[in-house]
């Protein structure tokens, strides 16, 4: 069994045609992969001189046809790749050897090398975009690589080799399933739980350990981490419940439990919006993609009635007023959200104004003693003007009694909890908010194209 593929070579920018053609002909001849040039043949060239005899080639048909290069593709490569422990690489050099000359007819210069150092055995042949006589190049004809891939086949059964079974198209993977990529976060997390699963002594010895497995510590309010090929420090803080510096530390001290955080999957969305097909035609779309559409719309459409009759909506008026009752709890949560950051920034600036107020009344007192004098206003601006907009701040607030700032702490720390909680809550209305205007949305355009398919069909 023999996987091709039909590769043509082009000139790199800023290089001579002689020295690619060098460099890709010197990386086929590789003594490493070709058991010291052993597993290398050729036809009508010697393999230490296939890239000059190249040129001399496409030199000879410049003086015989008058004609210069136009494109910049300088060979072409045939890369045949066997079904590892199914052939010899000597028996897959003759192979390739075969594919070569029935390919090109024997009518172009080319080499054969055999490589062994991957677990498969596999070909690169290069032959040359010039024929031997110098008067016509090598057309890359439509389906080309087809072309290659059934004449490898056929050699391949004549040397009792297997070939690859063509499948159906439905049965043929669509496409490559990569495993899903870790985070930086994520990485450390594992990397905490393997830790907190040696059992360390303390939290420095912990810390410790996790510098051993390569990461940057730094020790301060809140301790953070960098790995090897990251930019930003990540604060323990920041990756969840059970990673915080206090759960860790209560874990190590043995006074709780530490459970590894499970990642879990994004949600499926339920149902998309259908295509608007005549929209589309109106943007220059092809009938193809109006069949596609159709199909589309019927499945999204069908997967909203589910949504319908699992919400229990059974009717247009139903609908619209479960989308309103969604729309004003959705508006009345984030007004509350809005109101509770508002009044945290003022606690923040009053706070401050508070502080200031109190820091610098000292040197105002002293100000307004000296009778205002200019003198001592240039020695203590910064203060005075600190003092003065504090004062102007509670004018404008009507304050007649100043708040304490502790009680203002106690104010903010209420505020932040009470948001905090009405975030969760909050974005689960605004899904069930737009998940009820998507399906209202679908359903409208849904009855608009089958009325108007309604009225263009031709009455009897």
């Amino acid at each position: 069994m023999a996987a091709t593929r039909l590769i043509a070579l082009h000139k790199n920018k800023g290089k001579s045609i002689a020295a690619c053609l060098k460099s890709r002909t010197d990386y086929a001849k590789n003594p490493d992969k070709t058991n010291r040039g052993e597993l290398v043949s050729s036809y009508e060239c010697s393999p230490l001189t296939a890239d000059e005899e190249f040129m001399l080639s496409k030199q000879q048909y410049e003086l015989a046809t008058g004609r210069r290069q136009k494109n910049d593709v300088i060979a072409y490569q045939i890369r045949q790749s066997f079904k590892p422990g199914e052939i010899t690489a000597e028996e897959a050099n003759k192979v390739g050897y075969e594919l070569a000359m029935r390919f090109t007819k024997s009518k172009y210069a080319f080499i054969v090398a055999t490589h062994t150092d991957r677990e498969h055995i596999h070909n690169h042949i290069i032959y040359n975009s010039t024929a031997l006589d110098g008067t016509r190049k090598f057309r890359d004809f439509f389906f080309s690589a087809l072309a290659v891939q059934r004449l490898s086949d056929l050699i391949c059964l004549e040397h009792q080799l297997s070939v690859i079974e063509i499948k159906p198209y439905r049965e043929r993977q669509k496409r490559t399933l990569y495993p899903p990529k870790e985070s930086n976060r994520d990485r450390l997390c594992s990397v905490i739980d393997n830790i907190l699963a040696e059992k360390p002594k303390d939290y420095e010895e912990f810390l410790q350990k996790l510098e051993q497995q390569g990461y940057e510590v730094k020790r301060g309010k809140y301790t953070s981490v960098k790995g090897a090929r990251q930019k930003r420090f990540i604060r323990f803080r920041t990756l969840g419940v059970g990673y915080s510096e206090e759960e860790l530390k209560a874990v190590l001290a043995g006074e709780a439990e530490h459970r590894p955080r499970q990642k879990s999957p994004a949600p499926e969305q339920k149902f998309q919006m259908l295509v608007d097909i005549q929209a589309k035609l109106a943007e220059g779309k092809s009938m193809g993609h109006a069949r596609w559409a159709k199909r589309y719309n019927l499945k999204e459409m069908s997967k909203t009635l589910i949504f319908l009759q699992e919400h229990k909506i059974g009717s247009i008026k139903e609908m619209q007023e479960r989308v309103d009752a969604a729309t004003a709890y959705y508006h009345e949560l984030g007004d509350s959200i809005k109101a509770a950051e508002t009044r945290m920034t003022e606690i923040a600036v009053l706070r401050t104004h508070i502080v200031n107020y109190a820091r610098t009344r000292p040197v105002y007192d002293a100000y307004r003693k000296a009778g205002y004098s200019k003198r001592f206003l240039e020695a203590h601006r910064e203060e005075i003007t600190l003092h003065k907009a504090a004062k102007a701040a509670f004018d404008e607030a009507g304050l007649k009694k100043l708040p304490k700032a502790k009680d203002l702490s106690i104010e903010y720390a209420e505020l932040l909890k009470k948001k905090k909680e009405a975030y969760p809550d909050y974005r689960k209305a605004r899904d069930e908010m737009q998940e009820l205007m998507k399906a209202q949305k679908n359903v409208e355009m849904f009855f608009a194209e089958e009325k108007d398919t309604a009225e263009k069909e031709p009455t009897r």
